[in-house]
């Protein structure tokens, strides 16, 4: 008798065990789900042709392109904001960019007027799409993570075609 309580015991320990696996896969998996709704754009693929390279830019499920790029060879993660004159970063990612603070000026934004700094990144990658040069705005209000809004700065660069629920970048040769 007392070998046949241990055997379920036993049997009632591996039930559990494989309750939690099954429950830790699941979560795994639905995460991994949400994750892809909220940042679709984790890997970015540039179709080339002899007069352009281009980027296509899923919405995610808030209607934003986020998508991950590079400053100055540092990957960041940008937000296509249309709205925006410049590309605009936060004071402590820029600090982490080495990026210099030029002439500094007052913005009026969505949560009120702040204080701007100029300046300039030298590199800017969207896959393979490479723009240069780039005037940007280091905003010292803005939230302190590593979000950069893609401004016109930039995007004045680039063909931008919108057509159901994805962005395509066009840059020409």
């Amino acid at each position: 008798m007392q070998e046949n309580e241990t055997t379920q015991k036993l049997g009632k320990g591996f039930g559990y065990i494989a309750w939690i696996l099954a429950l830790a896969a699941l979560t795994y998996f639905f995460t991994g789900v949400l994750e892809r709704k909220e940042y679709p754009n984790q890997q970015l693929d540039t179709n080339q042709t002899n007069s352009y390279q281009e980027v296509i830019l899923k919405d995610n499920q808030n209607n934003h392109y986020v998508f991950t790029g590079k400053i100055n060879q540092v990957q960041v993660t940008f937000l296509v904001d249309t709205g925006a004159t410049d590309v605009a970063l936060s004071e402590s990612l820029a600090n982490k960019l080495n990026l210099v603070k030029g002439r500094s000026g007052i913005a009026t934004t969505a949560n009120g007027n702040t204080r701007v700094y100029h300046t300039n990144i030298n590199e800017l990658k969207i896959g393979e799409i490479t723009l240069h040069n780039v005037d940007a705005s280091i905003v010292t209000g803005m939230a302190a993570d590593d979000s950069v809004l893609l401004g016109m700065s930039a995007l004045k660069n680039l063909e931008m075609t919108h057509r159901n629920g994805e962005l395509t970048l066009r840059q020409y040769y």
